[in-house]
């Protein structure tokens, strides 16, 4: 195996896969790779990835890598933080058998990851599947306990300009089968009117499919500048003492925005307002609700979303639910209205012609000469 292609640097693969133009080798600093992270680097047409750490570490079965080699991009695994901080953006270099050169000089090597080897740590990984939902649990009881304030309104919710009232809310997570998703309800957006709410890089998700975020909720550590200026309104997640570094981005930006100090998710708190404000139905797309989904974000439990969930109730649905019980189909009873209503002036314009009373006065002898048969 050989490679020759420039370079593009990131700690985090998501901003990285921003700068991607294609053809290029990704150096990043990823340990387990998830699936929205796997699916940018293939989005953006790369030949390789360097991985400084480990891909599947074995906590747990993360789909990234897969993903990668499913697609033929190979990954050079576990390589180390001194090769990664010795790499510099758009530098050129080869990559033969896992060995790393830059102008004929060994930088380092680490493990070539193809299917093969992707598939056996994967199948260690499951073995350890039930050690990690022990922990997994244990963690989402305690800090549900620590947390339970958030949903028993010792958490002020904001005031915001966005009016939720009776309406449906879409929330829009640039997550697991986003586009596929969005694809399949676009005739619910049409005809239901949504507020479309976006988490983050959801309100990007939206812009693809031509539609302008209502509310862009989240730290906007994954939001381009060009969704926070359409949105009609930001708000910034902050942590629960106050601090919000996402916040000086909008600013700097010239925009206003809302401050929600509070624990948990992003898409959780997008929830929350729309409930506390009287959303009629809140639709979750692309959000985390898993186990798996939630491991691959780095968290430890579930807690916050556990408490949200516990609390909007039957008010939330998945999209993929939607796309199940809503679907617009156009009736039989439809289509011949529509052919009666549009032959209905042809008839009558018909009627004036000679030759048509004629044959309809022919008609009407006819059938009087049978009845009185």
């Amino acid at each position: 195996m050989r490679v020759e292609a420039p370079i593009k640097v990131d700690r985090k693969t998501k901003r990285l896969a921003k700068r991607l133009t294609g053809g290029e080798i990704a150096v990043i600093n990823h340990i387990d790779i998830d699936e929205v992270a796997a699916n940018s680097l293939v989005e953006g047409k790369v030949k390789l990835v360097i991985n400084a750490a480990p891909s599947i570490s074995g906590r747990y079965p993360n789909k990234g890598p897969g993903i990668l080699t499913e697609k033929n991009v190979l990954i050079i695994d576990n390589v180390g933080e001194e090769l990664f901080h010795k790499l510099s953006e758009g530098q050129i270099i080869e990559v033969i058998d896992g060995k790393i050169y830059r102008d004929g000089e060994l930088l380092g090597e680490g493990e070539v990851l193809g299917r093969e080897e992707v598939s056996v740590k994967l199948k260690k990984a499951y073995e350890n599947l039930a050690v990690e939902l022990d922990r997994f649990i244990d963690n989402t009881i305690e800090y549900a306990k620590k947390e339970k304030g958030f949903i028993l309104g010792e958490i002020e919710i904001p005031k915001v300009s966005t009016n939720y009232a009776n309406r449906h809310v879409l929330i829009v997570v640039r997550g697991q089968d986003y586009k596929q998703d969005l694809s399949t309800i676009l005739s619910y957006i049409e005809e239901m009117k949504p507020i479309l709410v976006g988490v983050d890089g959801g309100a990007d998700a939206l812009l693809e499919f031509g539609y302008t975020p209502d509310v862009i909720v989240g730290d906007m550590d994954s939001v381009s500048d060009e969704a926070l200026k359409k949105a009609g309104e930001i708000i910034v997640h902050a942590y629960t003492d106050g601090r919000a570094p996402g916040l000086k981005r909008v600013q700097d930006l010239g925009l206003d925005a809302i401050v929600f100090p509070a624990p948990g998710t992003s898409e959780d708190i997008a929830m929350l307002i729309a409930y506390e404000y009287k959303a009629e139905l809140i639709v979750a797309l692309g959000t985390h609700s898993n186990m798996i989904d939630f491991l691959e974000k780095g968290r430890k439990g579930m807690a916050s979303t556990f408490l949200v969930r516990l609390k909007i109730g039957a008010k939330l649905i998945d999209a993929k639910g939607v796309n199940l019980l809503y679907r617009s189909k156009l009736k039989m009873k439809y289509i011949w209205a529509l052919i009666v209503t549009a032959l209905f002036p042809i008839l009558i314009l018909a009627s004036f012609l000679p030759s048509v009373r004629q044959f309809v006065h022919l008609m009407d002898l006819k059938i009087r000469l049978l009845l009185q048969m």
